[in-house]
């Protein structure tokens, strides 16, 4: 007599192996250089925009300043996509 679909045997469900990585972790120094070159670039501008009349060297850099404080600005960026 042939045998019913009940007593066939039932595959087990499919359980992938556990994953042996280790979850990425920052490196310590991350984080303050991150959130240091964002302020400095930031403020960088900004006295260059309040008192950069008054300060001898931002006066002969002119439009240069700007280029440095959004370099840091993007430096901030740039290890923002590193941070776990």
């Amino acid at each position: 007599m042939p045998k019913s679909r009940n007593d066939r045997k039932k595959k087990a469900v499919y359980t992938p192996p556990p994953s042996k990585e280790k979850p990425k972790v920052s490196p310590r120094w991350l984080v303050p250089v991150m959130l240091g070159s964002f302020i400095v670039g930031i403020l960088w501008i900004g006295v260059y925009y309040i008192a950069g009349s008054h300060i001898p060297y931002m006066q002969d850099w002119h439009n240069w300043n700007l280029l440095i404080g959004f370099s840091g600005i993007i430096l901030a960026v740039i290890l923002s996509t590193r941070w776990h």
